[in-house]
């Protein structure tokens, strides 16, 4: 039965995809300019030939490195902050405000401050990126924290559960969801805020890449980065966090 649900949601997605490439060639098709719109095919020969020549591979790693080291730090920073949050109501009552405040600030913002007091390095890179996404990282662990069920915890006390036990068979199971939906959410945005980053002060990477032909005005080469790197993250949505967002989520289901 779960093979079978699967397999009917990779078909449904698989088919959607090629409805919305379908409806990219019919608008290519009529608009007939290439340098306004070019075809699947025409970004597809683009990708293929940088992909040949080693740059469109060069490129993504260097993106996806910057996403990986922005995203561990992040989610390192989040969890710790969203766990005094949700855990001591007096950290919440004083530290919730800042954290109020890091979610509304423009991303934008936060990326050019960084450039300006830290300098046009990898280190003001990343660290722009992180501050953007631990704030969002805290707010979903504490809301987590804060729907923990309480019924389930006087129970572990009953039955005098070691400190281990409950986080590992209470605890942990119930923050899970959140857990994976503050990963699943944080790398969506992360890795768009990483190619603003880098087309405003970097050297390499994909945002670099757009920023260089933008100027050129090859719509062909901006769109051959921009959905290569798309495909590569619809990959690790799809492979991966999906995937373990409903498996963390299997013992909700009755």
């Amino acid at each position: 039965m779960q093979s079978a649900r699967d397999t009917s949601s990779v078909s449904v997605v698989f088919v959607s995809l090629a409805a919305l490439v379908a409806l990219w060639a019919g608008a290519a098709w009529i608009t007939a300019d290439a340098s306004v719109l070019p075809g699947p095919a025409e970004v597809w020969r683009i990708a293929t030939l940088e992909a040949q020549s080693g740059e469109l591979l060069r490129h993504i790693a260097a993106t996806l490195r910057r996403v990986a080291f922005a995203f561990a730090l992040a989610f390192g920073l989040g969890a710790l902050l969203g766990l005094a949050l949700g855990l001591v109501p007096w950290v919440n009552r004083w530290l919730g405000p800042w954290v109020t405040v890091l979610l509304n600030v423009p991303a934008l913002v936060v990326i050019v401050l960084c450039y300006l007091w830290i300098g046009l390095n990898e280190v003001a890179a990343i660290t722009a990126v992180a501050v953007n996404k631990t704030a969002m990282v805290a707010v979903t662990l504490r809301e987590g924290l804060r729907a923990l069920d309480p019924g389930v915890a006087d129970m572990a006390r009953v039955f005098r559960m070691s400190r281990a036990a409950r986080l590992r068979h209470i605890i942990a199971p119930q923050l899970a969801p959140y857990i994976a939906g503050a990963v699943r959410n944080g790398l969506a945005i992360i890795w768009k805020i990483v190619l603003v980053v880098e087309f405003l002060g970097r050297s390499d990477g994909v945002g670099f890449q757009i920023h260089l032909y933008f100027q050129l005005f090859e719509t062909g080469y901006v769109m051959a980065y921009a959905l290569s790197f798309v495909g590569v993250m619809l990959a690790i949505e799809y492979g991966l966090l999906q995937r373990w967002e409903s498996h963390s989520r299997r013992w909700r289901v009755t």
